[in-house]
């Protein structure tokens, strides 16, 4: 054949140039081969990478063993101290008693697991994803999350420990799995309800049926089960008698477990709706927190709780020595003068209202804000609630010296357009609408509606007119009230805290430590920290890190300094003449909650800060009650008995200290004008604080400091 022959003449082919180096077969793969290398050497990392987990998971799984129940399943002693190393108290008395599974009602169970694990039966020991969500959550700030399976937490609870480490939460890890293997999950709940913490030092559902119900666990129905597992969440918080700010809060987790019963199929929607919140009886304290102690420990365990320094359960489970910042002295002063101006003067047989009365009282050191003494109650084991701490009872008008903070802090103005000073003028007649506000009418009544036309600011404060008050607070901007507050130290988290001109007049229900806490920033020339209560705490011989107090100028000086002088007058010559008992130069403000169901007196000297209040609570039914005729006294308020409480209290406690006065630095405008001639028939009112004639057209009432000072 021709070499023509195969070959078409249109044919596209071309010979190759002589030149060139003859291809290799393999030139078309060259550019894949990186990304090969690349993805055999990324499987080759996954292999090694699963390898490596699966031997971890095999060496731990290998390596640790199920212990024996710790030390802290046994709960010990907490040791608290005075200020000075004396004893102040120790508790311990561990409340525990085991049943088995089947004493505990089948409703009762299913409770539990609904609100802490709802497919206990069929999941498995341990749940990663959960873990890992859990986590994923509390580093990005969606709230802290434990991701603990109820086996994780019995492991937790018997085994090991409460403390937040890598090495607790492997071992748990890894002895939960065990643990599932070698138990079933009926012994595993039965250790669970056994060892969980309920509040009240109960450990135990049983102990729990007890401690809030009187009963056995036995007797519990399905509502009282169902609250009884939703203390698990958060024990003392949830505890409704000890903490009813928090009553909410506990209704709402309550609703949560019944109605996941209903979404399980074990409660039916009809026994559901026909269930009522079974309110728990009055916690019963042990004797050896009789008195002042068993308050005294209540604030100080919520204290290190709420701070993160100690857990709830961890402190429950004993062995601490903690060094509060309370003085014996001062303590005993305190608890001195409640005697003598309210519990020695009580008659409920003869006057029904005297079994209203609560008093709760609390000092603070206005130089670093420790809390050198604090009255609870009567008795701990009589009243368990502390009257010092507790958050629902409204503060009244020891509110509006933060309305006038706010107004010299923020430059504020009235609604002419005048400075607000001590001497800028109000309308102070009563039911007078607030001018400049957008929200709902606004008109409030003077106490025993009286009107007082003109009156000056300090006066006006002297007199805690309301109408003043209510049109400062919009003249300033509610909100800056509000902010304002919590920068002295009122908590944000205040029910009733609302920015409205309402906000003067002090229907927030701040705890008498809040205001003490609030008003010593006021004695410290603006500067606040957070108030502490302990010194110093260790555990077997370990010293536990406490937080550090920054104290920050909260406000301005002369913001605080201008507040205390009209504060001053108040004591001097306006509602709170009765603190001048204490004998030395002083600071404070009367207030009055609706329809006197408390009556408050917070005051300062320069090296004490304290807020007294006096409360009215029914015994048996623990509602709000008014005080008229309480102490054989037609009205208690904050002028008398707070007043007289505190006089005698500062007195006590700092004989023996030469009396200081207050160095003040006055914003612009606040120093007395020239005193106005009297009106004719106004002698009165200026010597007593009462209305009189002329008082429509007074101005500012002329400042009466002590002789001598």
């Amino acid at each position: 054949m021709s070499p023509s022959s195969g070959t078409s003449s249109d044919t596209n082919w071309e010979p190759r140039d002589p030149t060139l180096p003859a291809p290799h077969p393999d030139d078309d793969d060259r550019p894949r081969r990186p990304l090969r290398r690349i993805l055999r050497t990324l499987l080759g990392l996954l292999l090694l990478g699963t390898l490596l987990l699966a031997g971890a998971f095999a060496a731990g799984y290998l390596l640790v063993e199920i212990p024996p129940a710790n030390a802290a399943a046994v709960a010990q002693s907490n040791v608290y101290l005075y200020r000075d190393g004396t004893p102040l108290a120790r508790d311990g008395e561990v409340n525990r008693e085991s049943v088995r599974l089947d004493q505990v009602p089948l409703t009762v169970r299913r409770a539990v697991l609904a609100a802490e694990e709802r497919d206990f039966h069929t999941s498995r020991a341990v749940d990663p994803k959960a873990m890992v969500r859990a986590a994923w959550n509390t580093v990005t700030g969606k709230g802290r999350q434990s991701g603990s399976t109820i086996t994780q937490q019995y492991v937790k609870n018997y085994y090991l420990g409460q403390e937040q480490t890598l090495s607790r939460k492997a071992k748990e890890f890894f002895i939960a799995i065990k643990l599932g293997r070698e138990k079933s999950k009926e012994e595993i709940l039965q250790g669970y309800l056994n060892t969980s913490y309920f509040g009240r030092n109960a450990y135990g559902i049983q102990a729990a049926a007890r401690a809030y119900y009187g009963k056995d666990v036995q007797q519990l129905d399905t509502a009282e089960g169902a609250y009884l597992a939703s203390l698990l969440k958060a024990p003392s918080a949830y505890d409704v008698t000890t903490h009813p700010e928090n009553r909410s809060k506990a209704v709402a987790r309550w609703h949560y477990v019944l109605d996941g019963m209903v979404t399980e199929g074990w409660l039916s929607p009809a026994a559901r709706t026909a269930a009522r919140f079974p309110a728990p009886q009055t916690a019963r304290a042990a004797t050896a927190l009789s008195g002042q102690r068993g308050y005294l420990v209540q604030a100080v365990e919520e204290y290190l709780t709420d701070h993160g320094i100690v857990d709830e359960k961890t402190l429950a489970g004993g062995g601490f020595r903690i060094t509060t910042t309370l003085e014996p002295a001062k303590q005993e002063a305190l608890v001195d003068a409640v005697e003598e101006r309210v519990v020695s003067r009580l008659d409920p047989a003869n006057a029904p209202t005297d079994r209203y009365v609560r008093v709760g009282a609390a000092a603070v050191d206005p130089a670093n804000g420790k809390v050198l003494a604090m009255y609870g109650g009567v008795d701990y084991t009589q009243q368990y609630v502390n009257n010092a701490t507790r958050r629902d009872y409204q503060v009244g008008s020891t509110f509006k010296p933060f309305v006038f903070t706010a107004a010299v802090q923020n430059g504020s103005q009235t609604q002419q357009g005048q400075p607000i000073t001590p001497y800028t003028l109000y309308d102070g007649t009563n039911r007078r609408p607030v001018e400049g506000w957008g929200g709902n009418p606004y008109d409030p009544a003077n106490e025993d509606d009286a009107s007082y036309g003109d009156i000056a600011v300090g006066a006006a404060t002297d007199l805690s007119v309301n109408a003043v008050y209510a049109q400062m607070a919009v003249d300033v901007g509610p909100a800056h009230v509000r902010r304002t507050a919590i920068a002295l130290g009122v908590p944000g988290t205040t029910p009733d805290l609302t920015a409205s001109p309402s906000i003067a007049l002090g229907a927030a229900t701040a705890s008498v430590l809040d205001m003490a806490s609030a008003y010593a920033t006021l004695a410290a020339h603006g500067r606040n920290g957070t108030y502490s209560l302990v010194e110093e705490i260790s555990r077997n011989g370990q010293e536990v890190e406490l937080p550090g107090v920054a104290r920050r100028q909260a406000v301005s000086r002369e913001a605080a300094d201008t507040t205390t002088s009209i504060l001053r007058s108040v004591v001097e010559s306006g509602t709170g003449t009765a603190a001048q008992v204490a004998g030395r130069p002083a600071a404070g403000k009367t207030g009055t909650a609706e329809d006197d169901r408390a009556a408050w007196f917070a005051g300062y000297t320069p090296e004490l800060a304290t807020v007294v209040a006096v409360m009215g609570q029914d015994p048996e039914s623990g509602s709000q009650q008014s005080l008229y005729g309480a102490l054989g006294q037609p009205r208690v308020n904050g002028g008398g008995v707070p007043a007289e409480i505190w006089g005698r209290f500062t007195r006590e406690a700092l004989a023996g200290t030469p009396a200081r006065d207050f160095e003040l630095r006055l914003m612009p405008g606040a120093e007395a004008p020239p005193v106005p001639p009297v009106p004719d028939g106004a002698e009165d009112w200026y010597e007593t604080g009462e209305a009189g004639p002329g008082a429509a057209s007074r101005g500012p009432a002329p400042s009466r400091r002590p002789t001598g000072q």
